[in-house]
């Protein structure tokens, strides 16, 4: 198992910055991977399992409690990033409004931004906010993966069916889009999220 950790390069990641606004972001270079979803997706949890830390992104048993935009960088030219849930945390309508001004701005602009992971709860897929996501993606061909997370939590029967309907939907929606079923305590689809990553990023596997 310690060989195959050393080959995983996203193990080195280490938390680097926050920002509220467009102008608290590093500077634009380099290389990031943005993960988005709902509040309750489990993206800090897929985040600690693809970086095997357990640590680097705080969890909450609170969804919405991410409400920065956290910067965990790889080396000098490569992050990752975990951006704020949406679509479910109890938080005010001006916050809200904030939000999706900087998240918007951040998606648009954003020239290192080479592609975005997108997290949907397995049993509750393709809800209003991920559709919207998935349109801004395609209208602004950005390369989107999306992760089915909690896949443990149904049998794989109904997880494979519900992978199959949503690669259905993407043919439609966001037809260069990619899916995979995810489980962070099942360590299920871990590697193959590990590989897109470092393709977005031109990694290269040691």
């Amino acid at each position: 198992m310690s060989d195959k950790q050393r080959r995983n390069p996203f193990r080195q990641a280490q938390f680097f910055t926050s920002a509220n606004k467009i102008n608290q972001l590093p500077p634009d270079e380099g290389a990031e991977v943005a993960f988005a979803g709902r509040s309750n997706a489990g993206k800090s949890t897929a985040l600690n399992a693809i970086t095997d830390n357990r640590t680097l992104a705080k969890t909450s048993k609170t969804p919405g409690r991410t409400q920065l935009i956290n910067f965990f960088s790889l080396d000098e030219s490569h992050h990752l990033v975990d951006l704020p849930g949406y679509g479910y945390a109890k938080v005010p309508m001006s916050v809200k409004l904030h939000w999706q001004q900087v998240l918007s701005t951040y998606l648009q602009q954003r020239q290192s931004l080479k592609g975005l992971v997108l997290l949907m709860d397995v049993r509750h897929p393709l809800k209003e906010y991920d559709h919207q996501m998935l349109d801004w993606c395609r209208h602004q061909q950005m390369p989107v993966h999306i992760l089915l997370t909690k896949a443990d939590k149904l049998k794989r029967g109904a997880a494979s069916q519900a992978l199959l309907q949503v690669r259905k939907a993407l043919k439609e929606e966001h037809p260069q889009a990619t899916v995979q079923l995810f489980s962070a305590p099942a360590k299920q689809g871990v590697d193959e999220a590990r590989h897109k990553l470092e393709q977005w990023l031109a990694i290269a596997e040691e």
